[in-house]
């Protein structure tokens, strides 16, 4: 029997596995971790800021309890957490479009020790710090939010010169390929290509022109001083309660984001995707191929 030398294999298995390509420039992966560290901080902080008055409003007014006429609200709140009395003792409540749901066990209104238990919208376990306080909570969040803005600029810049935003927005033939790319996600089959596919593209998008930016003028547009400098931003929102709602829905929209693309990256290959974030280097998918005339270096 013909011995097969390792020499001779090798090159069959490097054909099986894909080529190894450069993917990602470090601009992307150091604006990547930063954004991940930004999103954090300002997640956590946002709900510690979120709890001095958790309810959310359309419009202009927010309001308190009357202790006169026994209101709670004003007619304009749509969401609502807190706690209320019951003949158990109290429970946490949340409001949601009218509709009352029992949230104890999320800890949305009451959490901690239920002999001893805390009345705020979000447990402690989920805001910076880690206790009620709304001066910290609020220097936390804005100095993430100004790197947040500058590390994004960076990344525009960078990616204007280096022609990766081009590649981020799907084109004619993405959406072409999009049934057939929605197809094999939910069959857990993945491509493992030199360029994004049509749904990482939609998704990026997404999360960069439209969620990104979003969250950020929502954000100054719940600025006193920024209200004054630049008071047609407010109202672009409808007024300072609708954008404070945006805001918090954004939020929520960006977790999303980050939940499924957590999941998406540990089906494709936790380490494949990590090492593209870490080094640059990608193991892209047989059908690839390997194209010496392809400068795949930084």
């Amino acid at each position: 029997m013909a011995t097969i030398t390792e020499d001779r294999v090798e090159p069959r298995d490097r054909r099986a596995k894909g080529p190894l390509i450069y993917r990602q420039s470090i601009f992307t992966r150091v604006t990547h971790w930063v954004w991940v560290v930004c999103l954090f901080f300002l997640l956590c902080s946002g709900l510690n800021i979120f709890n001095a008055h958790p309810t959310l409003y359309i419009g202009e007014q927010s309001g308190f309890p009357n202790l006169q006429t026994g209101s709670q609200h004003l007619d304009n709140a749509w969401l609502d957490i807190g706690a209320v009395n019951t003949p158990d003792g109290p429970r946490g409540q949340t409001t949601l479009l009218g509709h009352s749901f029992d949230t104890t066990g999320l800890g949305l209104g009451m959490s901690g020790d239920p002999a001893n238990p805390e009345f705020r919208g979000f447990p402690g376990w989920l805001t910076v710090p880690s206790y009620y306080d709304l001066g910290t909570s609020r220097v936390v969040h804005f100095f993430f939010a100004w790197i947040l803005v500058a590390t994004l600029a960076v990344w525009l810049v960078a990616s204007a010169f280096n022609r990766h935003i081009a590649e981020i927005p799907p084109g004619p033939r993405d959406w072409r390929q999009l049934p057939r790319d929605v197809l094999n996600h939910l069959r857990l089959r993945f491509e493992h290509r030199r360029q994004y596919n049509v749904l990482q593209k939609i998704a990026y998008s997404v999360v960069l022109f439209i969620l990104f930016p979003l969250i950020m003028l929502t954000g100054m547009s719940m600025s006193p001083g920024l209200n004054a400098a630049l008071p047609w931003l407010v109202e672009l929102f409808g007024g300072r309660q609708t954008a404070r709602s945006i805001h918090f829905l954004t939020m929520n929209a960006l977790v999303l984001f980050f939940i499924i693309h957590i999941v998406m990256v540990l089906l494709a290959g936790p380490f494949n995707e990590l090492r593209q974030m870490i080094t640059g280097r990608y193991r892209a998918g047989p059908e690839v191929g390997f194209d010496a005339s392809r400068r795949d270096k930084p």
